[in-house]
């Protein structure tokens, strides 16, 4: 039967926004079928966008959305990039993001995705479809285990079973997702389910009471009183910030501690931007590929007040080494098991980052007692010595051009502007990190704790439709971005004019560095042959393509790609093949125990 122009017009809508048949009524609320309950559930949430890829098992579902004009559905290239661009979107505005996709291997290619967000607390909610209920259990077509298989990568997820449950479940997902430690929560639908009738007026629950779940909020009083002591009592004191203030919208306080004390603080990857770069009592990124002057703090600091941060081995490197120096550890996290997980700490306070940084700023102005200021005076004039170390220094080139550099003139290009920066994973992130001096929370969105590859362009288009009006650059590698190069379709049917840096090494650039330094130069399949010619490649994808081969081009291209505000822009960057990334500490080293370039070789 042929379709009529009106048909045709719904079908081939470029912005992807469900087109509703103006000839079907609104269902009563009893006549509501589980689709239908889970769209006004998802309305009722305040989700405006949807991330996701239909199959046979959420066909119900995609009719349901067909129906509704409210949610934005953005069909994806790869249920992957599905779950990375509703992840991106939720670190950048602090709301859960959500997605979709099918049963079987629809789950399975989401599954990096949720892995990537359950290691860096990300509050997600994954709808999956699932084969109808009678036939779980007998291998049927498109089935898998998804509660089995997600367990250990979700806060927690749930099998509906019942139509009448699932109102409740999608209350308990999002509110189990977006409180306490974040996380992503997977709700497993049925297709029976998806289709069944209610049969009684629907109703969205306004309250959710789990009796098994109640995350503390309010630190305990009297270990805040014991951490404000130790603080002002402190010689060498250290404040070390995590991705935590960031989820905990907790930067405000952050500063306000930070500017009270006068003390020196650092954060750790995921937490750039909670101080601004240009304070002077910002020290830089610690950690594996941190400054330093972080390092050396860290390890020689007599108080660390720790915040929203989990000590993780990239942070602290060997954790015997770390011990060798004594110390007091105050230790903030909401989730309790991250407190003494591998470093013991002193004064564990339990709690929302941003209530007990409230109280311990009141309580430090309440207090008599203040800091001794000879013995700060003179921590300040040791770490100002680790500081004229310049550790990110580098050769300029008139030749070749350097990854650094190209941060750096983004930087100056957009240092006025609302930008964000995402990243894949790799040399170029550490670059990124090192270069882009962060001045705002939720500006700097890359994979830390999966180290996921593939990440930066769908996070930027997820970014890109929550904040059409800033500037979305994707700063990568040729060997990333190939791992979700698809997603070029999905810039261009929801023109999301994202702007993607590669820096082009024609390597695995952390592979081969590794290799360099550990292996004895030994590069084993870490060159990448068969490139693609990535301007053509863009061009096809309609979009535009820049190479830039020379130094004195890069400004003028990033540029031209600014000027293109409403065109997704690839530069293909040739930077270059050798440089390598510095400070590093390598595996099994301590934190202070750093190479800081090749005189160390």
């Amino acid at each position: 039967m042929d379709m009529s122009s009106a048909e045709v017009k719904r079908v081939a809508a470029s912005d992807g926004r469900a087109q509703p048949h103006s000839s079907n009524p609104s269902p009563s609320s009893s006549d509501l079928n589980g689709s239908e309950i889970l769209v006004r559930c998802l309305q009722a949430e305040g989700v405006q966008f949807l991330w996701g890829y239909p199959g046979g098992a959420v066909l119900y579902i995609y009719d349901a959305l067909y129906k509704q004009e409210t949610i934005q559905h953005v069909l994806v290239r790869h249920e992957q990039a599905a779950v990375h661009a509703a992840d991106g979107y939720a670190r950048a505005t602090g709301d859960v993001g959500v997605a979709l996709v099918t049963s079987g291997p629809g789950v399975t290619n989401a599954i990096t995705g949720i892995a990537t967000a359950y290691m860096d607390s990300i509050p997600m909610v994954i709808v999956t479809g699932q084969v109808p209920t009678p036939a779980i259990g007998l291998d049927a077509f498109q089935e898998c285990d998804t509660v089995g298989i997600t367990r250990p990568i979700v806060k927690h997820n749930f099998l509906v079973k019942d139509v009448r449950d699932l109102a409740m479940t999608m209350k308990k997902a999002f509110h189990i997702a977006r409180t306490g430690r974040p996380g992503p929560v997977v709700v497993d639908i049925p297709k029976d389910v998806s289709m069944a009738k209610l049969g009684a007026a629907f109703e969205y629950p306004k309250h959710v009471e789990m009796r098994s779940y109640n995350p503390a909020r309010k630190g305990h009083s009297g270990q805040i009183r014991k951490a404000v002591q130790l603080l002002l009592q402190a010689k060498r004191p250290y404040i070390y910030s995590g991705g935590g203030v960031i989820l905990g919208e907790s930067s405000a306080e952050l500063r306000e501690l930070v500017n009270l004390l006068g003390y020196p603080c650092t954060n750790t990857l995921m937490g750039l931007g909670a101080i601004p770069a240009s304070d002077p009592k910002f020290l830089g990124m610690l950690g594996m590929h941190g400054t330093y002057e972080a390092n050396m703090t860290m390890q020689h600091c007599d108080v660390l007040l720790a915040v929203g941060a989990r000590f993780d081995d990239r942070v602290i490197g060997n954790p015997k080494h770390f011990a060798q120096v004594e110390r007091k550890i105050i230790h903030v996290d909401i989730d309790p098991s991250s407190i003494s997980k591998r470093v013991r700490v002193d004064i564990p306070i339990v709690g929302d980052v941003k209530d007990v940084l409230q109280e311990l700023i009141f309580q430090i102005k309440e207090a008599q007692a203040k800091p001794d200021s000879a013995s700060i005076n003179a921590w300040w004039s040791q770490i100002n010595e680790w500081r004229r170390r310049e550790c990110l220094a580098y050769k300029p080139s008139t030749e070749v051009i350097k990854p650094q550099m190209v941060v750096e003139t983004l930087w100056n290009l957009t240092k006025d502007r609302d930008a964000y920066i995402t990243s894949d994973v790799g040399q170029h992130q550490m670059w990124a990190a090192q270069f882009y001096r962060f001045e705002e929370p939720r500006r700097w969105i890359n994979s830390g704790g999966l180290g996921t590859m593939g990440v930066g362009l769908p996070y930027a288009m997820g970014i890109k439709l929550a904040k059409p009006e800033s500037d979305v650059f994707c700063v990568t590698g040729e060997g990333s971005i190939q791992m979700c190069i698809q997603e070029l379709s999905t810039c261009q049917q929801y023109k999301t004019p994202v702007k993607i840096v590669a820096l082009n090494n024609r390597y695995l650039g952390m592979v081969r560095q590794w290799q360099e330094l550990d292996y004895g130069k030994r590069y084993s399949h870490s060159y990448m042959e068969a490139l693609p010619d990535f301007v053509k490649l863009a061009e096809a994808y309609g979009h535009v393509g820049l190479l830039v081969e020379k130094p004195g081009d890069v400004e003028g291209a990033l540029r031209e790609a600014m000027r293109l505000k409403d065109r997704t822009v690839f530069l293909d960057i040739r930077t270059d093949p050798a440089e390598n990334v510095w400070p590093m500490v390598q595996a099994g080293k301590g934190i202070s125990e750093m190479r800081l370039g090749s005189e160390d070789l």
